[in-house]
């Protein structure tokens, strides 16, 4: 695990856009449960993918006009609990960070994986996310 000290700054790049950090497994739970709707689900970490492409794109991806109804995160190697139980939600897929996940009412219709990440720059991976959005969290899907 690492220091807050540390994570603290790579935790509030997200933070300051309104994505509510899960630490616990009940949160994880509360939040993909319990709130209708679209969920984006962040993993985020320490990694240098996460830190050139995936903050900056998720942050790009919030400026969009359609937009899920609720955006949460989850740091790897640091709040381990929080992250192993929203990975149980990514059905299908092997633990990834970072890694994107969309659930609308609890179920998986989006995922980036940090392979979908790593090779791209930040605003490839806003057009992709902002291209899932319109798909899962407008009320009437864009056309396009």
């Amino acid at each position: 695990m690492y220091p807050e000290f540390m994570i603290a700054p790579m935790r509030e790049e997200l933070t300051r856009f309104g994505v509510r950090e899960l630490k616990t497994a009940g949160e994880v739970d509360s939040a993909i449960t319990e709130t209708p709707g679209t969920t984006m689900v962040v993993v985020n970490s320490v990694c240098g993918c996460a830190a050139g492409k995936a903050r900056p794109g998720v942050a790009q991806a919030l400026q969009h006009g359609v937009k899920p109804d609720q955006v949460a995160s989850v740091f790897a190697g640091a709040d381990t609990e929080a992250t192993q139980r929203a990975r149980g939600y990514f059905t299908g897929y092997p633990p990834s960070s970072p890694a994107i996940a969309l659930l609308k009412d609890g179920k998986l219709v989006y995922m980036m994986e940090r392979h979908q990440i790593e090779n791209q720059e930040a605003g490839a991976i806003a057009a992709q996310l902002t291209a899932a959005f319109d798909k899962h969290c407008a009320t009437v899907p864009v056309a396009g």
